[in-house]
């Protein structure tokens, strides 16, 4: 095999990886998660306990390793050959890289409350069994505890507490309600391929929450066709096929999600592009980031149910961010003109000419600055 895959079935973005691995066809097989793997891998090579993990073994002696899942599929884009996951009109690859955040920074909102309000027996013994396999399901469990406890308390950092649920759980569904309705029309977001922007959704709606029962049970009901593109985006029948959308062009069925990313999530965004400011002014000698800046108000919600909360300024998402900017800084002429003609009409004009105060980075799988 030229890849190590190291994960577990229960984790959103080793859900994410596979998926997209097993489109891209390359040859790899998965590794547990264990406890021992992380002390003996993940910990020596990593540096801190995360997953998933992707190792090329490319001849080095041990292996190139990758660990940020948007950084697992750029990589095996750089070195395997075969069809893209990026489309090459660069409207569709604007609104795939903005759907890909959307999806991996804000659909982990309703991923975890589900989980843990729904689904908390069921991935306490999922974690357990991932990380102690060779003890029995009591122990198990009993093993887990504090990890469970660890997760299921940090609701609070991504704004889900009782006074929001209402508005998290009305948001999720008016999203699978959307989706729904563009799978009508479509296999995929841009067409018969998965694009990045269908794995940035694949992970909260596959590993998560269709694959947790109770929200499994309520994808099934209200959303068939998401819980049908969410097993054949994770585990494609015919790998490597498919075709964007002719003409670079945006279905109409998209625009009610890219609306929901500008009304949503971009706000935060925002919000936490002034704390990178703020933080980098009173720290010009720090290289790394830390992984929260503090706590501020956000709105959670769509549409009449949205709730003001407490939530954690968390930076990653802006390195995200930078891959959409960094796009649309790098069109010209017809691309550029429609491009933004696209982020007026979804209510994200705000990001034509925005840039990061700060430029950021990944190196040795910390977020440091640029």
């Amino acid at each position: 095999m030229s890849y190590t895959l190291i994960g577990t079935a229960v984790s959103l973005y080793t859900g994410k990886a596979r998926g997209y691995l097993r489109w891209k066809n390359v040859p790899f097989r998965e590794q547990l998660s264990t406890a021992q793997t992380y002390k003996s891998v993940i910990l020596p090579r990593v540096g801190w306990p995360v997953v998933p993990v992707l190792i090329h073994h490319d001849g080095s002696e041990h292996g190139t390793v990758v660990q940020d899942t948007t950084e697992i599929i750029d990589y095996v884009e750089a070195h395997e050959a075969g069809p893209s996951v990026y489309p090459d009109g660069a409207v569709q690859k604007l609104a795939a890289l903005i759907l890909e955040l959307f999806g991996d920074e804000w659909l982990v909102i309703p991923a975890m409350h589900y989980r843990w309000a729904y689904n908390r027996d069921f991935a306490q013994a999922e974690f357990g069994a991932t990380s102690f396999p060779d003890l029995s399901p009591d122990e198990q469990k009993a093993a887990v505890q504090k990890s469970v406890d660890f997760f299921s308390g940090a609701l609070p950092v991504l704004g889900i507490c009782p006074e929001s649920v209402p508005a998290v759980e009305g948001a999720f569904e008016a999203f699978l309600a959307a989706f729904e309705a563009h799978l009508e029309q479509h296999a995929f977001l841009f067409g018969s391929r998965p694009s990045i922007g269908d794995y940035g959704f694949l992970g909260p709606l596959y590993a998560h929450l269709l694959r947790d029962p109770a929200s499994g049970e309520i994808m099934e009901r209200l959303a068939p066709r998401v819980a049908d593109w969410a097993r054949r985006a994770h585990a494609p029948q015919h790998a490597l096929t498919g075709d964007f959308l002719e003409n670079d062009e945006l279905p109409p069925t998209l625009m009610p999600m890219l609306e929901m990313f500008a009304a949503q999530q971009l706000p935060v965004l925002f919000d936490t592009a002034e704390a990178l400011a703020e933080w980098s002014g009173t720290n010009p000698d720090a290289v790394e980031l830390p992984r929260i800046f503090g706590f501020n108000k956000a709105m959670i919600g769509h549409g009449d149910i949205r709730v003001e909360t407490d939530r954690a300024i968390i930076p990653y998402p802006l390195w995200m961010l930078q891959r959409v900017t960094d796009h649309l800084a790098s069109l010209e002429g017809d691309d550029r003109k429609r491009a933004e003609e696209m982020l007026r009409s979804i209510g994200a004009a705000k990001l034509i000419g925005f840039q990061l105060p700060v430029r950021l980075a990944r190196e040795n799988f910390k977020l440091v600055r640029g």
